[in-house]
C-alpha cells in the first residue's frame, strides 16, 4: 500500500476541489494519508478532514512559521487535543531559520513544548528543520535526555551530520518530491545513508510537486513518482520500496491500525 505521510488538505489551494484531490489519490493507489496541522488554530479544520474519511488521519501542532501565533503554547494544550480520535502525531513543529517568519527564540520555545507532548502522549514528533542543523540537534538531544519519544524528520533536506544525530536517536525520515529535483544530489546522497527500516514517503502537498509535475500544485496522487525515485536511489525494486515504506510507516504511526 502507498501511504502519504504528510499532506496539507486543509490548505487554501485545495478549497475548491478537496474531494476530487482525495479521490485522485485513491485512484493512484494511495491507501492512507496523514493530514498535518500547521497551527493550533487550524486544528479543528484539520481534524474534521480526518474524521470525515476512514483512510485519513491527522496531527496537532504548530509549524515554526506560526510559532508567533502563540509563543506561550503549552504542552498541555497539545496533549489535550491529541486525545481526540484519529490524532496520530504531534506537529508539524520545529525550526526554520531560512525564513524566520517567527522569532528564533519563540520557535525554539514552542518546539520544546511539542517534544514534551510527544513524550507524554507516546505519539511521534513530526519535525520541520531548515538551516538550523546545530540548534536542532542540540534541542533534540536535550529533549531525549529527559526521556525518549518517537521522531520523524519530515521532508528531510538538511545535512548529513544532523541526519546522523537524529538517526542515533532512532528517528524516521520522510522522502518528498525534492528527491526528484535535478539539482538535489546532496539530498539524494543523504537518502542513500538513511536507515533502511525508517524511511517513509510524503508529498507535502500542495507544495514540492515532484518531477515531472514540478511547478504545479502538488497532490497526493503524485506520490508514485516519489516512490520510484526512492527505489532508484536506494537500489530497491518498486515493490520492495513500497513494502519497506509501508512497514516503516506503521512502525512509526503505531496508533493507526493496519487495514
Amino acid at each position: 500500500m502507498l501511504i502519504d505521510s504528510h499532506v496539507n488538505l486543509h490548505a487554501p489551494q485545495f478549497a475548491g476541489d478537496q474531494a476530487e484531490v482525495i479521490d485522485r489519490a485513491r485512484a493512484a493507489g494511495v491507501g492512507m494519508m496523514v493530514t498535518i496541522c500547521d497551527k493550533v488554530s487550524s486544528f479543528e479544520a484539520v481534524h474534521a478532514i480526518a474524521m470525515a474519511h476512514d483512510d485519513i488521519w491527522c496531527t496537532v501542532g504548530t509549524h515554526p512559521h506560526e510559532a508567533k501565533e502563540n509563543p506561550s503554547l503549552a504542552a498541555e494544550t497539545l496533549i489535550d487535543l491529541a486525545a481526540r480520535p484519529k490524532v496520530v502525531g504531534i506537529g508539524e513543529c520545529g525550526l526554520d531559520f531560512h525564513y524566520d517568519f517567527s522569532p528564533r527564540d519563540e520557535q525554539a520555545a514552542v518546539f520544546r513544548q511539542h517534544a514534551i507532548a510527544a513524550r507524554e502522549t507516546g505519539l511521534p514528533l513530526v519535525v520541520h528543520t531548515r538551516e538550523a542543523d546545530e540548534v536542532m540537534g542540540q534541542i533534540l538531544e536535550e529533549a531525549f535526555a529527559a526521556g525518549p519519544f518517537k521522531l520523524l524528520m519530515h521532508c528531510y533536506t538538511s545535512g548529513p551530520e544532523l541526519a546522523r544525530r537524529a538517526a542515533a536517536l532512532g528517528a524516521w525520515f520522510s522522502v518528498s518530491g525534492i528527491a526528484t529535483f535535478k539539482a538535489a544530489e546532496e539530498v539524494r546522497a543523504v537518502i542513500r545513508d538513511m536507515p533502511a527500516d525508517r524511511i517513509i514517503l510524503e508529498t507535502d502537498c500542495p507544495y514540492l510537486a515532484p518531477a515531472p509535475m514540478r511547478g504545479r500544485r502538488n497532490e497526493p496522487a503524485y506520490l508514485p513518482h516519489i516512490l520510484d525515485k526512492l527505489a532508484e536511489v536506494r537500489g530497491w525494486s518498486r515493490d520492495e520500496a513500497e513494502a519497506r515504506t509501508e512497514e516503516a510507516f506503521f512502525a512509526l504511526f503505531d496508533r493507526i491500525p493496519r487495514p
